[in-house]
This record gives structure tokens, sequence and C-alpha cells, in this order.
């Protein structure tokens, strides 16, 4: 049980990650254009980091952080032994 609670309180917080990107982008970012600057030619940043940050966040919701999760070392009830970082 508890690993299925770690499970969904992790999904909670990609999707706060998700809504925070999306909130950047829509009322920030996207009058600049797609591509970061770089080159430090235009006023701001654009959303290309932000499309990264929202498909991850995405990705982490849908399948979870796998075996490099606290969630999964919490829920083991022989700790850390031998199936700690075992990707």
């Amino acid at each position: 049980m508890g690993w299925d609670l770690g499970l969904a309180v992790e999904g909670i917080g990609w999707f706060g990650i998700f809504c925070n990107m999306l909130v950047a982008v829509a009322m920030v970012h996207h009058q600049f254009g797609f591509f970061m600057n770089w080159a430090g030619t235009q006023k701001g940043e654009g959303f290309e980091f932000h499309l990264l940050a929202l498909a991850m966040t995405v990705f982490l919701m849908i399948r979870g952080a796998g075996a490099a999760s606290i969630d999964r070392l919490l829920s083991s009830s022989a700790g850390c032994q031998s199936r700690c970082w075992n990707l």
C-alpha cells in the first residue's frame, strides 16, 4: 500500500510542475517564439526548455520514476541491501 500511495503523491508533484511550465509558456514565453535566447539577441526566452520539461513530466506522470525512485527504496521490506539501485 505504501508504494501505491507514494506513486500517487509523486504523480501529483509532477502534475504541479506540469501546470507551472504550462502557465509559464502561456503567460510569458510564447511571445518570444520557440527557441531559447542562446545568442542574447532577443528580449526574452522562448519555450524550448519548457516544452522539454512538459514532455518529461508527462512521461513521469504516466510511467513513474522507476527503479531510481525513493518510493521503491522506502517500500522495500529489506531496505537498500541488494535491490537499491539495480537499474
